[in-house]
Parts: structure tokens; C-alpha cells; sequence
């Protein structure tokens, strides 16, 4: 009779609070983003199709607004993403 030796799971990594965090704020940044595009392109729908609003005015209005927001939440999902590369990069390996 022959002992088989017992299979574990190898150990999974546990996030720190930085990382998790960094979830966090990403999460709450694209769900933001993601939230804001949609009421944006509604706007324009809307736009679009009412008879006493002029096309042209509402793209003028919501255009600039638009370039900014979504401009700057990628940057800033950018950002933390080439920051969470860098982290990693200093660690020494073992």
C-alpha cells in the first residue's frame, strides 16, 4: 500500500489595500464614465429629433463638455493603470 501524497492548492495571491483600492477608484471612475457617456448621448438623441431645438446648438453645447469628460477619465483610468505598472516594477522578485 502506497501513501499518495495529499495535492494542495497552490496559495493564491491576496490583495493589499493599495491594489484594492485601486479597484475601487477604477471601478467608480468607469461606472461614472460610463454613466455620463450614456446621459450624454440620450441629450443628443433627444436633440436630434425635437422640432424646436437646433441641431447645430446642441452639438455646439455638448460637444466641448463631452471631448473634456471623456478626455480626462481616460487619462485618469490611464494614469492609475501606468501607476499600478510601476508599483509592480520596484518590487524585487524573489
Amino acid at each position: 500500500m502506497t501513501n499518495k501524497p495529499i495535492r494542495r492548492k497552490p496559495p493564491q495571491h491576496v490583495p493589499d489595500t493599495k491594489e484594492k483600492l485601486t479597484l475601487y477608484v477604477t471601478l467608480m471612475v468607469s461606472t461614472t464614465l460610463c454613466i455620463s457617456v450614456l446621459a450624454m448621448v440620450i441629450a443628443f438623441m433627444l436633440g436630434l429629433w425635437a422640432k424646436e431645438v437646433d441641431n447645430a446648438e446642441i452639438f455646439k453645447m455638448i460637444s466641448p463638455a463631452f471631448s473634456t469628460l471623456i478626455g480626462g477619465m481616460i487619462g485618469f483610468l490611464s494614469g492609475i493603470k501606468l501607476m499600478q505598472n510601476e508599483d509592480t516594477k520596484k518590487e524585487p522578485k524573489c
